[in-house]
């Protein structure tokens, strides 16, 4: 449920085939901004969306990924914002839609209220190691709103970047005889390329992994720091259909199914997973959120 083209390379070779590890996932991995130093590609939707999370854990300081699903709610990671199984919540946290190499065209955010399962909290969620690849390694940040001093409105950070949707219970997986299958394009800031200081894309079929703990896996070259970054179905602005041409199943564009949970310590595998948006994770916390801060959500 939820709320190509082909060229040569240079100088005339063939063109390359599609980066993969170990893991034989193919993937293609690149910067968002493909143009020069002036390019401002991440800065326009649908890619502002997505954003980079700072916060601190015992006085040092961490980053993350996230994405607006809604004005004033970031979709992020629950190891982005607590410690499986140590009931305790990290601190100082402050999301940058459109982060780009230090710029915040768009505000820094801070958080007014974080919502992730009781069974990640408590260590209690069923994860195939302790507190990596788990069925619920999801959370929402519930922005605090800003004012315009002009106006005296509130206002949050998607009234100006634009927001997501979402998704679950394998929303625009199509069955298939090796499983549940999606074209995925995950966005994120990992810290291994260009220091996180770019935002990065990837390009991936996302399958169900029987033996992840089920959840989504995808090949890619991101890295630590792309950890909560959204996982998108039919991503982009949509063309225009001409009469007689109809849409694909489950065609609702920019739907987010999932965030970036964890990755392989074995860097040539480059494969990394997401839990599974659900009807018992990303809708109770979601509704959670808007029930108690509607203006959020609007």
């Amino acid at each position: 449920m939820s709320k190509g083209t082909q060229t040569l390379a240079e100088d005339g070779q063939a063109a390359a085939p599609e980066a993969y590890g170990s893991g034989a996932h193919p993937y293609t991995t690149s910067r968002v901004e493909m143009g020069g130093a002036s390019a401002r590609v991440s800065q326009s939707y649908p890619f502002s969306a997505a954003g980079k999370l700072f916060f601190s854990v015992d006085g040092y300081s961490y980053v993350c990924s996230g994405s607006l699903i809604g004005p004033g709610i970031v979709v992020t990671a629950a190891h982005c914002v607590a410690e499986w199984g140590a009931r305790r919540i990290y601190r100082d946290f402050q999301f940058v839609p459109a982060y780009r190499a230090g710029e915040a065209r768009y505000g820094v955010w801070s958080a007014a209220r974080i919502d992730l399962t009781s069974g990640y909290l408590n260590g209690t969620d069923n994860c195939a190691f302790d507190g990596v690849v788990c069925d619920d390694d999801v959370a929402i940040i519930t922005l605090a709103p800003k004012q315009d001093p002009e106006t005296g409105a509130t206002y949050y950070a998607g009234h100006n970047t634009g927001w997501f949707g979402y998704g679950w219970g394998d929303f625009g997986f199509a069955n298939t005889p090796i499983g549940p299958m999606a074209q995925i394009t995950q966005l994120g800031y990992p810290v291994a390329l260009d220091r996180g200081e770019r935002m990065q894309r990837t390009d991936s079929m996302g399958v169900r992994d029987v033996n992840s703990a089920g959840n989504h896996v995808i090949g890619s070259l991101q890295t630590g720091g792309s950890s909560g970054g959204p996982w998108l179905l039919n991503f982009g602005s949509m063309p225009k259909l001409e009469a007689g041409i109809a849409k694909g199943y489950d065609a609702t564009p920019n739907t987010v199914v999932g965030v970036t949970s964890w990755g392989w310590i074995d860097s040539r595998v480059k494969q990394q997973g997401a839990s599974a948006f659900t009807s018992d994770n990303i809708v109770p916390l979601v509704d959670s959120a808007c029930a108690r801060t509607p203006a959020a959500c609007m």
